[in-house]
């Protein structure tokens, strides 16, 4: 398992879990902003970026699979509180973590990383419902462009008013790695296998009710994966969460990283870990 590690030892530690089609690239720039204060720790999780990418044969590509490897890479690196930047495939691993050691999280930071029905933007979750259900080579053909160059960039570009803020080394890196052998197969696998994060909602929602973990929702209002929705509704059930709805995409921090930058830190600052 690869991962980016920056920041004080024995400062407090910040976990950065990305999603799809990305890795710890994604935090390249946010990492050294927080760095100074904190010990910021962003792995690749596996069948991403660099960590390996077994095979199907090797590996059984599902979320509680993730999940119990990013488990045991905290255990290996020496980290059992922590804080949590979740993004997309990030939030479904960050809430078994949460889910399995309650109180080992001690703050949220969700960046379109969704915990609620209302969050997914139906013409894009589609498709993939469908191939959860019936894996048929039709509905797996109509998901295949999801890991073509066309669809990654549109990932990062969509919802972004000047898209050439945002570097086309982002897509280009994804697209690279996505591209060793076998990881097609690993990411359908993680399509069929993302209905399953939905059953856990109910139970995210009572952890954060009965948690009372502090929850800051920095999100791309414009962002045609995961809507609005997903941020404004953590006031359900998180205590007091902070909402912060910017003008941007799904991978917010290519185009408004200052802005996201100075957010977080204010927010850190401003809120205490649970004793």
């Amino acid at each position: 398992m690869f991962y980016r590690e920056a920041g004080p030892r024995g400062a407090p530690v910040i976990l950065l879990l990305h999603g799809y089609p990305t890795s710890s690239h994604m935090f390249r720039h946010l990492i050294p902003a927080l760095a100074d204060k904190y010990r910021v720790i962003a792995p690749d999780h596996i069948g991403f970026g660099r960590s390996s990418a077994p095979s199907m044969d090797e590996f059984a590509y599902t979320f509680d699979a993730l999940t119990d490897v990013t488990a045991a890479f905290l255990r290996t690196v020496g980290v059992s509180k922590y804080s949590v930047y979740v993004q997309d495939y990030g939030a479904p691993i960050a809430w078994r973590l949460a889910l399995a050691q309650p109180e080992a999280i001690e703050r949220v930071i969700s960046q379109n990383g969704n915990a609620y029905e209302e969050g997914f933007v139906p013409e894009f979750w589609e498709p993939i419902w469908a191939y959860g259900k019936n894996p048929t080579q039709a509905n797996e053909a109509a998901l295949r462009p999801a890991l073509e160059q066309e669809a990654v960039q549109w990932q990062y570009t969509h919802g972004v008013s000047d898209p050439t803020t945002v570097s086309p080394d982002t897509w280009e890196y994804d697209i690279a790695l996505l591209q060793r052998p076998g990881v097609d197969r690993a990411q359908l696998a993680l399509f069929a296998d993302y209905a399953s994060n939905r059953a856990l909602y109910p139970k995210v929602h009572a952890w954060l009710r009965d948690s009372g973990v502090p929850v800051l929702a920095v999100w791309g209002k414009k962002d045609e994966i995961f809507g609005p929705d997903g941020a404004t509704l953590f006031r359900r059930d998180a205590h007091n969460p902070q909402i912060e709805l910017l003008d941007g995409g799904h991978f917010l921090l290519e185009s408004h990283l200052d802005e996201v930058s100075h957010i977080i830190r204010d927010w850190l600052a401003s809120t205490r870990t649970r004793q």
